[in-house]
Order: C-alpha cells, then structure tokens, then sequence
C-alpha cells in the first residue's frame, strides 16, 4: 500500500538517507526512534509538506512524490491536532467533506456515523478549549479518517496525554484501525507505546531505518546494540568471544563466563542481554551459573527490578514473586539461557 524507495532528503544539519520502507494494506506500521531520528520527516515527506532531494513515493501503486498534499489521499494527525479554534466538533468533522462539496445529507450521515465511531457524539456542540487531551485526540483522528483516506499518518498521536489515558487510546486507535480496515503509520519514540498497536515496526536513528519487523522479531533479534539498548535491554557485558560448536564462549574482563547459542563469534565483543531473561535463584542452585549479590530490590507495577553485583551491575525482572524472596545483600546465583546473550562485535 505504500512504499518509500531510497528517501534522501537535506534539512539544514539534518538528513534522511536512503529511507526505504514497505507498508502492507491494512497494516498499523508504528515508526519507532529516539527524538531526532527523522520519524516526523519522513512522514512530513508522505504528506507533501517536504520534497525529497532523490527517491520516490507511491501510495497504492501510484507515485506521489510530485503531487500536492490535497492530490495524495492521505490523512494526517499532527502531534499538535491541529483542530480549528473557531469550530465546534461537529463542524471540525465536518470541515474535510464540505471542502469537497459533498451533498449536506451525506455530510451528515458520516459526521454522525464517525461520531459513533469514536464515542464522541455527546461532544458534539463542544469547542476545541473544552475538550480533553483525550477528547482532542479523537476528533482528530475522527477529521482525518471522515474523507476515507487511503492512509492514515499518526505523528506523535498520545505525546500529550497521561500514562494512563496514552494507553486506553492507544487501545482505541488499535479498534479504530481494525474496524475500518486502514492502513497506519504511527510516529512516536515510546517503545511501550508501539508494543500496544503494531504489527510491525521500523525502528530510526540518525536519520536512517536501523531495522524493520513484528515486535518479537526486533526484541529476539536486535539488529546492532543501538536497537538493543533502545528497546529496554539493560544488561551490556563486555569480553572476548571464542567459538564453541555452533555458538561462542564469552569471558569477561572479571573473568564471567557466559554462553550463548547466538552466533560463531570470536574477538571482543559485547554480549547484551535483556532483564527479563536472568533468572535469580539461590547461591547453592543447581541451576544455576553466575554468582552475583543482590545490591537493591526495587517495586514496579508489573514486576520488581533486582540491582546485581555480578563483577558487573546487571538488572533482572521478577514478575512471578515481585522481588519478594530477595533482599540487599544477599548472594545468589544466576540462570542466563544461551539464547539469550545477544552478541555484537566491538
């Protein structure tokens, strides 16, 4: 449904460079990135607002990259919602289909039907300065989708909004996009965000796509430490590898051992392994392998952060006892799977 071949675009200090990337027909793509990465750039570039230096765009099959922004199809939300001040919500739904002229029954018919939609019709007669952040992110949504456009661009869509209401919106625009059918692209730099929308990701960093996948591909398979370390891996080791059978032996500048299924590695290389993959048990376990103390518990809502004192500070996730069977001070050991010591050449 929509392909960007090869983007190069200069902004000042600023470069896309070779932006390629492929979005299924009803797929919700999220565009993933730290702040300045180029996510908004490369949307801005599907919308027509910039023009890029090389490279194409086509939206159905058809080569945008030359047209206005009204001849594209596209809908856009900018981060800002960009509602008119003067209009209430009825008229600001409005607003897309009477610039096209559409018939006043059928203007509407859709008004009232996109209202329904997104459980705003109580709204209605509201102006902008009264709503929510919530509510403003819903007729938003709700002027950008009334003119059935054949894709939705997101640019920052839950940025203003409380923890709480970013994550029962995110919901929303998930049922939003599945009972139309629609093709997403989502921009945000929240890795909890995307993980409640996306089919799929393209991860950006310095205004290049680092790597593209379903959620369990990037999380199992983390392209370059960059991607490791940007969706929450918390533990980094660094040591020299040799290759033993089909994986490799890690060891420390301490002396650490550890094992990994990941590749042949040799050389110095940096073994990055994610919180929820070290499992703590007792220092006398049979199962276990690294010894390391307990330097801090700390309670989240879903799980508890156990600090380690391995020769090297590591962080694990205890979701099944919330931390309660450890405190500081005391020596464990660690179970670490093969599979989860993801390696990198320094």
């Amino acid at each position: 449904m929509i392909q960007i071949e090869d983007l190069n675009i200069d902004l000042g200090e600023f470069h896309l460079r070779d932006v390629s990337l492929a979005i299924e027909d009803g797929e919700y793509m999220v565009l993933l990135g730290p702040t300045g990465a180029g996510k908004t750039v490369v949307v801005e570039c599907l919308v027509g607002i910039y023009r890029p230096r090389t490279g194409r765009m086509l939206i159905g099959g058809d080569d945008v990259t030359g047209l206005y922004p009204e001849e594209r199809g596209v809908g856009y939300v900018p981060q800002d919602y960009a509602l008119f001040p003067n209009m209430t919500v009825r008229q600001n739904l409005a607003y897309g289909l009477k610039a096209r002229k559409r018939p006043a029954g059928e203007i509407d018919g859709s008004v009232d039907a996109m209202m329904e939609l997104l459980d705003i019709a109580h709204l209605h007669y509201r102006m902008p300065l009264n709503l929510s952040g919530g509510e403003k992110q819903r007729v938003a949504l709700g002027r950008a989708l009334i003119t059935e456009p054949r894709i939705l661009l997101l640019d920052e869509p839950l940025a203003a909004l409380d923890e709480n209401l970013r994550s029962e919106l995110a919901a929303e625009l998930r049922r939003v996009q599945r009972a139309l059918g629609g093709t997403f692209l989502h921009v945000c730099h929240s890795f909890e965000e995307t993980s409640e929308v996306a089919d799929r990701i393209a991860i950006m960093n310095e205004g290049r796509i680092v790597q593209v996948g379903s959620m369990d591909d990037v999380l199992a398979r983390p392209a370059d430490l960059f991607v490791a370390r940007f969706t929450l891996t918390r533990n980094f080791i660094e040591g020299v590898a040799e290759a033993v059978g089909d994986g490799c032996r890690i060891t420390s500048a301490d002396g650490h051992v550890l094992a990994s299924s990941q590749g042949r590695f040799e050389g110095k290389v940096t073994a990055a392994i994610r919180p929820e993959h070290i499992e703590v048990l007792a220092a006398d376990s049979p199962d276990g392998g690294l010894k390391a103390e307990v330097a801090d518990v700390r309670l989240r809502p879903t799980y508890a952060e156990i600090q380690l004192d391995a020769g090297v500070a590591l962080i694990a996730h205890d979701r099944l006892h919330g931390g309660q069977n450890h405190a500081p001070g005391q020596a464990v050991s660690l179970r670490i799977p093969p599979d989860a010591v993801k390696v990198f050449p320094s």
